[in-house]
C-alpha cells in the first residue's frame, strides 16, 4: 500500500468541500437521469409467458402479485446448472431486506432464470434468501429480453448459425462470455395490459449492489485494478474464508 497525501484537518476540510461541489452536481445529474429512464417510451408485451413458481405455474401477470410495477431481475443459472453465478449470488445478496420496502412502493420484485426450479430453490435454501424466485424454463422470456443466447435460429439446422447471430449482449454493444448474462427489466401493469419500459445490463447494474456501493467510499475502493478480470475476487457468500 502506497502512503497516501496526508495534510491538516483545516487542508482536508478545503478539498472536501471542492468534492462536496461535484458530488452535488452528481446527484443532480443522477435524478434528471433516473428521470429520463421513466420518460422513456413502452412496449406492450403480447407474448403468453409462462413460469414455474412454488405455487404452481404463473403467468407474468401473476408475478406482479397485487401490485402494479414489476421489477425482474435475471439471474444466471442454466438449465443444467448446479450453481447460480457467483456474481449474480453477490448481487442477490442485496435483495432481502430491500423487498418489503419496494412492496410498500408498489412494486414487486422477482428474480427470474432458467434453471429449474427444483435447482433454482435448492440453491435458494443453500444461501439463505427469501426472495421469490421463478423458473422461466421452456420460455423465451429470459431469450427476448437479452440475456439468454443459446436459442437456435429458425433457418439454422444444427443451431450453431443461431447461437452467433443472438449473441449480442447490452443492445448488441457487448458480446455475452457464455449462453447466459445478468440483466433487469422493468414492467409495468394498467388493467389487463402489461408493458415492458426498461432493461439494463452489465455495468448499468451497479446500482443495485450495495456492497459495491460501500466500497466506493471506502479508503481503497473496489481495489479491482490489478487483478485477471475486474470481479475475480467475487465468491459466493458461504465459499469465502472464515476470518
Amino acid at each position: 500500500m502506497s502512503l497516501h497525501e496526508v495534510v491538516t484537518r483545516e487542508e482536508w476540510l478545503t478539498e472536501r468541500r471542492k468534492l462536496l461541489d461535484r458530488e452535488k452536481a452528481f446527484t443532480r445529474q443522477r435524478e434528471e437521469l433516473a428521470q429520463a429512464r421513466r420518460s422513456l417510451p413502452w412496449v406492450r408485451v403480447d407474448k403468453n409467458y409462462r413460469f414455474f413458481t412454488t405455487e404452481g405455474e404463473r403467468s407474468l401477470a401473476e408475478l406482479f402479485d397485487g401490485c402494479d410495477q414489476l421489477l425482474v431481475y435475471h439471474f444466471m443459472f442454466g438449465p443444467d446448472w448446479q450453481e447460480g453465478c457467483p456474481s449474480c449470488s453477490f448481487w442477490a445478496d442485496n435483495y432481502d431486506g430491500t423487498t418489503p420496502h419496494l412492496r410498500a412502493r408498489n412494486i414487486k420484485l422477482v428474480v427470474i432464470s432458467r434453471g429449474p426450479l427444483q435447482a433454482l430453490q435448492s440453491y435458494r435454501q443453500r444461501m439463505g434468501w427469501q426472495f421469490d424466485w421463478v423458473s422461466s424454463q421452456g420460455s423465451d422470456f429470459n431469450f427476448d429480453y437479452g440475456v439468454s443466447f443459446d436459442r437456435p435460429s429458425e433457418d439454422s439446422a444444427d443451431g450453431a448459425a443461431g447461437l452467433q447471430q443472438t449473441k449480442n449482449y447490452n443492445f448488441g454493444t457487448q458480446s455475452a462470455n457464455g449462453e447466459e448474462a445478468p440483466g433487469l427489466s422493468a414492467f409495468c401493469r394498467q388493467g389487463d395490459d402489461i408493458y415492458h419500459t426498461y432493461s439494463c445490463y452489465a455495468r448499468g447494474l451497479d446500482m443495485l449492489n450495495g456492497a459495491y456501493q460501500h466500497m466506493d467510499v471506502a479508503p481503497l475502493g473496489r481495489a479491482e485494478h490489478d487483478l485477471p478480470w475486474p470481479m475475480a475476487w467475487v465468491k459466493r457468500r458461504d465459499e469465502y474464508p472464515e476470518p
